[in-house]
C-alpha cells in the first residue's frame, strides 16, 4: 500500500448513528442514488485500552468489501493525509431526517 493512494473520510448517517469510516474508494457506483464505498482502512491498535465503537465497527463491516450508502444519507466526504479514528456517536434527537419525501400523495 503505497503513500500516493488517497485516504478519504466519508462521514454519514444511519439508524440514528452517525458513522465516520476511513476508506480508499468512493465513487458514484452502478446504483441510482448510492455511493459506493470499499477498501476500508482501520486502526492498528498497539496499547491495551480498546474503543469500543471502533470494534463495533470492525465486526459490523468485518466481511464486507464494499457497502453503498443512499445519497441523502452521507454529510461529507473529505480527501485526508492522516488516517483518524473511526467511530460510531449517536445523533442527538433534535437531527431531523433530510430530505423529506418529494412526492406527498394526496388524500382524496
Amino acid at each position: 500500500m503505497s503513500s500516493k493512494e488517497p485516504l478519504y473520510r466519508i462521514q454519514f448517517v444511519s439508524n440514528g448513528e452517525r458513522y465516520d469510516l476511513y476508506v480508499r474508494e468512493v465513487s458514484q457506483g452502478g446504483l441510482f442514488g448510492f455511493v459506493e464505498i470499499g477498501d476500508f482502512v482501520w486502526d492498528t491498535h498497539t496499547s491495551l485500552v480498546l474503543d469500543p465503537t471502533h470494534e463495533k465497527l470492525k465486526t459490523e463491516f468485518a466481511n464486507v468489501t464494499r457497502t453503498y450508502v443512499p445519497m441523502h444519507n452521507v454529510l461529507r466526504i473529505d480527501e485526508v493525509k492522516k488516517q483518524g479514528t473511526a467511530k460510531i456517536s449517536q445523533l442527538s434527537d433534535k437531527v431531523t431526517a433530510f430530505p423529506s419525501p418529494i412526492y406527498t400523495p394526496k388524500k382524496e
